[in-house]
């Protein structure tokens, strides 16, 4: 089939994860040379802090490590979590600091209180360096805690700067990419899906080909991946110096995304119907054969109504029309000798599906 004049590829589920997952790790190898770069110039500039902080130089490649996320909205929110942990840490050591040294039921008090205020949830990446700030400060503080505290604080700052200034300088990641081959992907991926369930009930039961009925959750399972794909890519544009040179409308593909999530719940509850009629209980749960021509040419047209995903095509009129006859043959067909159920279910999954393209296309 074609869109537009150009033929659509047929991704599988698992040759587009394929490449999600490579982007990841490709994504993973460009964040671990940035971690060594960034670590190197916090390494090289720590020494020449003035004052007190320079004496520490050790933690500004740790500020700098920490601040080390896949995108720069990410490591700008890594390192400020991080800088206020540390603050409310050395905070917590200092003021018990004021009543004496540092003795096993201080250091106990303390650590244990920084652990639990570590469990607030807005403090993110900063849970984990808060009792360890408060910890450091008791044990190496030594005499001149506030010296300590000050320089461990500004080696620390200067490490996030370096960290932040390196990911939004160098290669700076926006994974538009990912997001458009994988809705593209779950998008075919369910056409396929609803064509080869409207071929298995056009052939002689139990059918011969019966890959489909596997699916049930493969599917489920692939939009998981395509959201975390949009999101990042959503994330990846916050702070991004090629923003502007690359454009696109996420908030479409977020509809796009919420719109496909609920046609897979849909694809997967037929899955489920079909397979039970056919292999499970098909004496209480029948196709009748006066409805199952209809029902192969509703799924076979919604299939392909799902494949250009356009309200305004040919394809989902079709699409429409053959919902609409099949629930009129079900309906005149239905009888106490002739049950529906299954049947009914379908159709009312198709009319879902056919409702939810054309809702997510009149979005503006």
């Amino acid at each position: 089939m074609q869109l537009r004049g150009k033929p659509l590829p047929k991704p599988s589920v698992a040759a587009v994860s394929n490449r999600l997952t490579g982007m990841l790790r490709y994504t993973r190898l460009q964040l671990a040379i940035k971690a060594a770069l960034a670590v190197g110039i916090a390494w090289t500039i720590a020494p020449l802090v003035p004052g007190v902080a320079a004496q520490y130089p050790y933690y500004a490649p740790l500020g700098a490590l920490v601040s080390m996320y896949p995108t720069v909205s990410g490591s700008a929110r890594a390192g400020i979590q991080t800088l206020i942990g540390l603050a409310t840490g050395m905070g917590l050591a200092l003021l018990a600091l004021l009543f004496g040294g540092p003795t096993v039921w201080t250091i106990a008090l303390i650590v244990g209180l920084g652990v639990l205020l570590a469990g607030i949830p807005r403090l993110g990446a900063g849970r984990d360096y808060l009792p360890m700030a408060a910890l450091f400060v008791l044990v190496l503080g030594g005499d001149d805690a506030d010296g300590y505290s000050f320089g461990y604080g500004v080696q620390m700052l200067v490490g996030v700067l370096v960290g932040l200034t390196v990911n939004a300088v160098v290669f700076p990641p926006l994974h538009l990419n990912g997001a458009v081959d994988g809705l593209a992907a779950l998008r075919l991926n369910l056409a396929k899906q609803l064509r080869e369930m409207g071929m298995a009930v056009g052939e002689t039961w139990p059918p011969e080909h019966e890959d489909w009925s596997n699916r049930r959750t493969e599917l489920i399972t692939f939009s998981r991946e395509v959201r975390e794909a949009v999101q990042l890519a959503d994330s990846s544009r916050h702070g991004n110096l090629r923003r502007r040179r690359h454009q696109r409308d996420l908030n479409a593909d977020f509809r796009a995304l919420r719109a496909m999530e609920r046609v897979t719940l849909y694809v997967e509850d037929m899955t489920e119907v079909l397979a039970t009629a056919i292999w499970k209980t098909p004496e209480d749960t029948p196709v009748p054969g006066s409805v199952a021509d209809a029902l192969e040419r509703a799924m076979l047209a919604s299939a392909e109504a799902v494949e250009t995903w356009d309200a305004d095509t040919e394809e989902y009129q079709e699409a429409v029309e053959a919902v609409q006859e099949l629930v009129r043959q079900m309906n005149s067909s239905a009888s106490p000798d002739s049950p529906i159920d299954a049947t009914a279910s379908l159709a009312m999954s198709l009319r879902r599906i056919m409702r939810t393209v054309r809702t997510e296309e009149d979005q503006p």
